[in-house]
This record gives C-alpha cells, sequence and structure tokens, in this order.
C-alpha cells in the first residue's frame, strides 16, 4: 500500500521541568488534519501564534548552547529536538504542539523514551493522503572545526554517527541505524542525555541546565558515571547523539530519505547543515503545481514521482486531485505547446495523439492500483487491453486534461477500470482498461 500521513489518535499533555530554564511547563499533543505539517503553538503568548516546523524558522543561539531552537517572530520555543525526534522516529506527519513557555519541559529521564509511552497511550491515525518524502538526490557534505556532517541518498532514513571525547568512559562510540518506528522505539528513543560532569559548573554559571539532576540526565565523572542507574547501551552516548540529530533533521518538517553520517557533530552544526541541505535540494524541485481548488486531496508532481516510475517525456499526469481507495481517481494533465509529441504531430497543426490520451488515462488509474498493493515502488502496472475506446474532440495546447477512473473489478492482480477525459467540463475521450500488476 501506497504509505499515507498519520496524526495522533487524540490529545495527550504532560507538565514536567524545562532541562535549562528549570521552569515547569505543559506541553500538549493535538492531531492535525492531513498536510498541515508540525507545528509548534505558545499558548501562554497573545493570539497563541505559530511556530511552523521548517529550516526557516530554526535558529541556534551560541549564547543558548546545547539545544535546538524554532522562532517566528518574537515568538520562540526552545529545547524541542527530543519532541521532534520522535515525532520524526515514530513517523507522524500532522502534530500540533502546544507549549506553556519559551522552553518545552521534558518529563522524566532525559530520553525520548517517555514521549513514545505518551503517544502510545493514543495510538496514531491513518490519514487519507499519501506521505510526502524530502528525498536527498546527491551527496552533500558540511565540514567546520572538525565536525564533519555528510548526506547521500539511500531507500528510507539511515543515520552514521561517530562520537570522540577525552573521557575514558566515553572515547569513540560509532552507531549506524535504518530508521523506522520499531527501531527508533527499542534502539533510540531509550538513549538519556549525557554531559561532563567538568562541564557542569561552567554550564550553570552560564545560567543553564537550571532544571538538570541525576533523574534526567547521564553526568559522566572520569572513574564512572554518577547514576545510580546502570547504562541503558554499552554505547548509550551515540545513540542519543542519533537522537539528537534525528530531531534536528526533524527541522525540514516532513520524512526524509537519505543516509545522514555525522563526525563529532552538535546542534549548531546539525541545524546549519540542514538548513544546507534542505535549501540545496529545493533549488532542484521544480515548483509544484497550484491547487486544484476541487474538493479531495492534491498529489503534487513530487508525490506522484514517488509511487510511478515514468519520466520526462512519458510521465502524463501533473497531479492527482482525488483518490477514493479501491473505487475512484482524478487526475490532471496540462497540456501545453511544449510537449514533445507536438512537434511531429503535427507541424502547423498540433494535436495531442489519442494514444497518450489513453496513456495518460492508464498512469491515472496506475496510481490507483498500486494503491492496492504493499510496496509499490517495487512494482509495474502493464497493460492488458483497451476496449470501447472513443475520442470525440481533439485535444489541444492549452487544454486541461481531466481524468475520472473508476474501478470496475478487481481480482487479483488483475483490474479492469472506466475511464474518462474531459476537458472544461466536457467529454473529450473514454475508454475500458485492463490492466495488471508486475514485479519491477
Amino acid at each position: 500500500m501506497i504509505a499515507r500521513q498519520k496524526t495522533i489518535g487524540k490529545p495527550v499533555s504532560y507538565s514536567g521541568t524545562a532541562l535549562h530554564s528549570g521552569e515547569t511547563t505543559s506541553v500538549v499533543f493535538k492531531p492535525a488534519p492531513s498536510g498541515s505539517g508540525i507545528r509548534f503553538v505558545r499558548g501562554d503568548l497573545p493570539g497563541r501564534p505559530e511556530i511552523r516546523v521548517c529550516p526557516e524558522n530554526a535558529r541556534y543561539d551560541p549564547t543558548e548552547s546545547r539545544r535546538t531552537i524554532l522562532a517566528n517572530g518574537d515568538a520562540e520555543v526552545h529545547t524541542v529536538e527530543h519532541v521532534l525526534a520522535t515525532v520524526m522516529g515514530l513517523g507522524i506527519d500532522n502534530v500540533e504542539i502546544e507549549v506553556s513557555g519559551r522552553e518545552a519541559a521534558e518529563p522524566f529521564d532525559g530520553s525520548a523514551a517517555p514521549f513514545v509511552e505518551l503517544i502510545d497511550e493514543v495510538g496514531l491515525v491513518e490519514q487519507d493522503a499519501p506521505k510526502k518524502y524530502f528525498k536527498i538526490t546527491r551527496p552533500l557534505s558540511f565540514c567546520r572545526d572538525g565536525v564533519e556532517l555528510h548526506a547521500v541518498p539511500h531507500d528510507g532514513l539511515r543515520i552514521s554517527f561517530t562520537i570522540q571525547y577525552d573521557n575514558p568512559h566515553v572515547g569513540t562510540q560509532y552507531a549506524s541505524f535504518d530508521l523506522n518506528p520499531q527501531v527508533f522505539v527499542s534502539e533510540v528513543a531509550p538513549a538519556r542525555t549525557f554531559v561532563l560532569f567538568k562541564d557542569v559548573e561552567p554550564l550553570r554559571q552560564r545560567g543553564m541546565i537550571k532544571g538538570g539532576s541525576l533523574e534526567n540526565a547521564v553526568v559522566i565523572r572520569d572513574d564512572g558515571i554518577m547514576n545510580e542507574e546502570p547504562l541503558r547501551f554499552s554505547d548509550e552516548f551515540v545513540r542519543h547523539k542519533i537522537l539528537d540529530l534525528l530531531g534536528d533533521i526533524g527541522l525540514i518538517g516532513q520524512p526524509v530519505q537519505g543516509h545522514i553520517i555525522a563526525v563529532r557533530s552538535g546542534h549548531e552544526a546539525n541545524v546549519a547543515f540542514i538548513s544546507m541541505l534542505h535549501r540545496e535540494e529545493m533549488k532542484r524541485r521544480p515548483s509544484a503545481p497550484p491547487p486544484s481548488g476541487r474538493k479531495g486531496e492534491v498529489w503534487d508532481i513530487s508525490a506522484i514521482q514517488d509511487i510511478m516510475p515514468h519520466r520526462y517525456p512519458l510521465l502524463l499526469v501533473d497531479r492527482i486531485v482525488e483518490l477514493q481507495e479501491r473505487e475512484r481517481v482524478v487526475g490532471i494533465k496540462n497540456v501545453t505547446i511544449n510537449e514533445p509529441f507536438f512537434v511531429g504531430h503535427f507541424p502547423g497543426h498540433p494535436i495531442m495523439p489519442a494514444v497518450l490520451i489513453i496513456e495518460a488515462m492508464a498512469q491515472c488509474g496506475g496510481v490507483l492500483l498500486l494503491n492496492t498493493v504493499d510496496n509499490p515502488n517495487e512494482k509495474l502496472v502493464y497493460f492488458m487491453g483497451i476496449d470501447n475506446a472513443k475520442f470525440r474532440k481533439p485535444v489541444i495546447p492549452g487544454d486541461q486534461l481531466r481524468f475520472e477512473l473508476t474501478l470496475t473489478r478487481l481480482k487479483g492482480r488483475i483490474c479492469k477500470m472506466r475511464g474518462q477525459a474531459f476537458v472544461d467540463g466536457e467529454l473529450v475521450s473514454e475508454a475500458d482498461l485492463l490492466s495488471t500488476i508486475v514485479d519491477r
């Protein structure tokens, strides 16, 4: 099945002590509609200002280090990395997070495990819209003062991290995980915040870690850890660095596909790298088509390319504006004079070939059909037959084709669909399409 967006089942809240300010604040997670993304709300400020999670709103202040900050105008929310790591790790696409103060309090033990337990109480709800991934399409690197961050294409999200500390109880640690909700919950979320004992007093003199204690952080001396609870993993420290980096990756505001490799990195470098990565990738992408104005969820060209193998010059669908699972799909094709087939069909009298109208219609149907199987990226849709094809009016440059297909029969991997094509509400073509799903 095509992966769909998710939100939480119902509101859930907690109160706790903020790590740096030491203030008691409350945090409420609320369901959000598909396509709305992740946003924080400062419930304590007049007008309840929203702060959308995106690289443009990310901040790093050297005077308030060891935390990730989001800001929109004068409204800020600090120490969001563990919250965002949980949202990313559990695969949540849409959620509103209301905070009653400037810093998001952290429950209990300095890890993301309590957040996981909190969300588990209300569960996740699958939504109608397909997931929209931020895909890393080419290698990109960031190196500064011995810190390295690299991003390369990968099917899924993988994070690899190396830390190097002089303290003998930390030393050099390396870990790498292909992250999905199961791996996040068991291998990454339980890893706790840590700090070297020699850094505690300097940090407090700077007005930081006022809410820190042995209950919410692992404190490391030269002769071992000070906490009564032993380490949860032999490499717990590098796993927590992966947790922090996952939260900073969450600043992109949508699920990410790629392999992120980090060496000796912290929040300052993470935020700079993620902002650069987002900026460079967005330069390479065409602008998404405008909203359709029709009822239903819009799949833009990026979402279509996530599941359809076709590419230029034979990707003939620009948008999907409606999809009812195992029932119906509606798609749009904007016909322009720049279509390569107009060069020869016909010079001086451009008409869209009838066979390509049927091909575009079938591609819309392919989206509907691929939505009935697991792992659609590993499948192809083959034509088996075309019946009752009729072409009632020529399609010319400037027309917008609206395809409406209804599933009339589905048996195993064989399906039959009734398709119609309209221009300005007028039927221009129709056909019965027989198709099958095969492995790529």
